[in-house]
């Protein structure tokens, strides 16, 4: 019986330290910050609807907390319309706190994304999240793939097509955060910074769905990153990839 090709199997470095470091850290920062945001956001929502005649609430996120707090059964009407901020964040009444909790939380954020984008222009790999040609045809054979409706595509670059539409996208994403949270923080010192949202409540608009753009990359990441295999996932740990080559006699 004759043996088995060998397998070549090369051993590359694949991310500096400084981003390992930053997107680890990001974890917990990005966490805080959602569920003290949205403490935050109960004091004051960016959308609101005229008062509900039997439950009194104008904001959309309590009215889905209610919808889910009567299904799993929960009856008082003011705990209803609580249920959504008392289960996603730190909880109602804790607009002081919660503001504390949410700048400590951004500073260690910029912090963090300094060291990503120091990480990423000391080891050059911030080319590898710029477009190319091609992308958008392996973004859908990457999608194909995920779907388990095709193989892998062969990706010769450091990130496939969506990692790179994802990768470039996040860190626009953290620069609109951190303006319009300043825009909001300093609106009479910042007055020009707000004016580039429009105006204060643009402000305020623009930071709201940056989260939703945060989770909306962030959930997905996790699996896809998971689906892609273990090198994937070792690699922001270790900072080296295993790359296999095609086998050879």
């Amino acid at each position: 019986m004759a043996d088995e090709p060998a397998v070549e199997r090369t051993i590359v470095a694949k991310h500096h330290l400084l981003v390992r470091l930053s997107h680890w850290l990001n974890v917990p920062i990005l966490a805080a910050m959602i569920v003290s945001g949205l403490a935050i956001y109960w004091a004051s929502p960016v959308h609101q609807h005229p008062p509900d005649r039997i439950t009194g609430s104008r904001d959309y996120l309590a009215d889905a907390g209610a919808f889910v707090a009567r299904i799993v059964g929960v009856h008082d009407a003011k705990a209803q319309r609580e249920w959504f901020y008392n289960h996603f964040s730190i909880g109602v009444f804790q607009l002081a706190e919660a503001l504390r909790l949410h700048w400590l939380f951004a500073y260690l954020f910029m912090l963090a994304g300094l060291m990503y984008v120091i990480g990423i222009f000391r080891s050059g790999s911030y080319r590898a999240v710029l477009p190319r040609r091609g992308d958008l045809r392996e973004a859908f054979a990457m999608i194909r793939y995920y779907l388990r409706l095709g193989k892998h595509p062969v990706v010769t670059s450091k990130y496939n097509a969506l990692q790179r539409g994802a990768y470039a996208s996040v860190p626009l994403f953290g620069v609109l955060a951190i303006a319009s949270g300043w825009a909001m923080h300093k609106p009479s010192q910042l007055g020009w910074l707000a004016r580039m949202f429009g105006s204060y409540d643009g402000a305020r608009f623009i930071h709201f769905w940056t989260r939703w753009a945060f989770i909306a990359f962030a959930i997905p990441h996790v699996f896809l990153a998971i689906a892609d295999g273990w090198d994937t996932v070792r690699s922001m740990v270790t900072g080296w990839s295993a790359r296999v080559g095609a086998p050879h006699e």
